[in-house]
């Protein structure tokens, strides 16, 4: 076989050699370049133009996922933030990783989207080559080991945080993954939230969450959250009624990863900004007595 290795074609023989089943791994030994940023060299952080830059690119918030009776629930709010300033109203910062998963991303939006998208290559990647897809834990730690990799860049500003569920076939439950900029992965119990606005989100499921919730309750926890952390939080955008923007909510079950239609997300979304007319704090969880 002709090795084209004279900068004109590819070279195949390195897609000959010995069977590496992670992508990522096979990339930053043949095209290192493609692989997103990890190190932006002296410039930053030694640079107040640098450091400017970077704060003022595109940022993405608020992520939410719940645990339901059938798997998991996954939703995000669609702005995006520079600086002070709104730079994207209708960002979506939630994607299919695979079949049986789904993953959400706060921090640098346009590095997120590179992860996620190299994520989904990697999972597609190691089910061709080992005829059989990885586990849900699996999953979870192969994407840790990404941000791991991209630690550098995460401290001179390029970091990504993000959210990775999933229905785990072998224990018939959903499952909830989060990250620190160092790769973790961290299993998360019942609810979480990442994103400027996580920390009231949070809160309000604490409210809202039961335990083995039908899903179209935990979807409907999951948009009241995102409302609620945007009443607080001004990087998380709340339904857009005029613009016709809705949170992107995701559900993965036994049945496998589902979108929820623009149309029905627009029909919770409603349902929450109703009740909001009523009672402008939302929902009030009643409070029982210790067992």
């Amino acid at each position: 076989m002709e090795n084209f290795s004279n900068g004109i074609g590819r070279d195949q023989a390195a897609f000959m050699a010995a069977r590496i089943p992670s992508f990522t791994h096979f990339l930053s030994s043949y095209a290192p370049g493609l692989l997103p940023v990890r190190d932006l060299g002296p410039l930053a952080g030694s640079s107040d133009v640098a450091a400017d830059l970077i704060k003022n690119l595109p940022h993405a918030t608020t992520i939410v996922a719940v645990v339901s009776e059938r798997g998991v629930v996954m939703a995000g709010d669609r702005r995006a933030t520079a600086g002070n300033m709104i730079s994207k109203r209708d960002v979506e910062k939630v994607f299919r990783a695979d079949e049986y998963s789904a993953i959400g991303m706060a921090g640098v939006a346009s590095v997120g989207l590179e992860f996620i998208r190299l994520f989904g290559v990697e999972l597609e990647h190691y089910e061709k080559m080992e005829g059989r897809a990885l586990s849900l834990e699996g999953k979870a730690n192969r994407l840790g080991k990404m941000i791991r990799d991209n630690l550098m860049a995460a401290m001179q500003g390029l970091a990504v945080i993000p959210l990775f569920v999933g229905y785990d076939e072998d224990a018939a439950v959903g499952r909830i993954f989060s990250y620190d900029v160092a790769g973790g992965p961290y299993e998360e119990h019942r609810f979480h939230s990442i994103g400027s606005g996580s920390v009231f989100a949070k809160s309000a499921l604490k409210k809202y969450y039961y335990d083995d919730m039908a899903v179209q309750d935990a979807v409907l926890a999951c948009v009241q959250a995102l409302y609620d952390a945007a009443d607080d939080d001004s990087a998380t955008g709340g339904p857009d009624l005029t613009r016709r923007l809705f949170p992107v909510i995701t559900t993965i079950t036994d049945d496998g990863f589902h979108r929820i239609s623009d149309s029905e997300s627009a029909d919770y979304a409603q349902q929450v900004v109703d009740g909001r007319m009523r009672s402008p704090d939302g929902p009030i969880a009643p409070l029982r007595a210790a067992s």
